[in-house]
């Protein structure tokens, strides 16, 4: 058993968060929903590289068509980001936000899950009217990043 899942877990309990527990795959998947749109979280440890992470889903894949434009957008949004970054899968157009940590020699706290989970949330939170934006209408990736980031 993870020692971070368990840690991570007391976080989730005491903030009344619903979640599963995986410890085949070492995860807990948990989400928030947000304007009737819901993303999936899921918190993995790896605790034997002393790593522990918060990713957030986009509910939305990214239509093979869009990719491209996608990519430049994730990359204009990853662009002077101080904690985590998006990611895409090119294979799929699967977008998440990923926040994550190095606790070597320093261990696990419940504050720092916190504000892992809420870091990795807002920011698909915020991003992710963006990318429909982008997928759905005729913005360009530049334009869709000035509205999002002038807001």
């Amino acid at each position: 058993m993870s020692q971070f899942l368990t840690i991570a877990q007391q976080f989730l309990e005491a903030d009344d968060w619903p979640f599963e527990r995986d410890d085949q795959k070492s995860l807990l998947k948990t989400g928030i929903g947000r304007d009737g749109t819901n993303f999936r979280i899921f918190i993995q440890a790896d605790d034997a590289n002393d790593q522990f992470l918060v990713y957030t889903l986009s509910p939305t894949n990214v239509p093979e068509e869009r990719r491209l434009a996608a990519a430049e957008y994730i990359c204009r949004a990853n662009y002077g980001l101080k904690m985590g970054n998006f990611e895409l899968d090119m294979s799929d157009g699967e977008v998440r936000y990923k926040n994550s940590i190095d606790v070597e020699g320093k261990g696990l706290c419940t504050t720092m899950v916190k504000n892992l989970l809420q870091v990795s949330a807002a920011m698909m939170m915020r991003y992710y009217p963006g990318l429909m934006k982008l997928i759905y209408g005729d913005q360009s990736p530049e334009e869709c990043i000035k509205e999002i980031e002038s807001s």
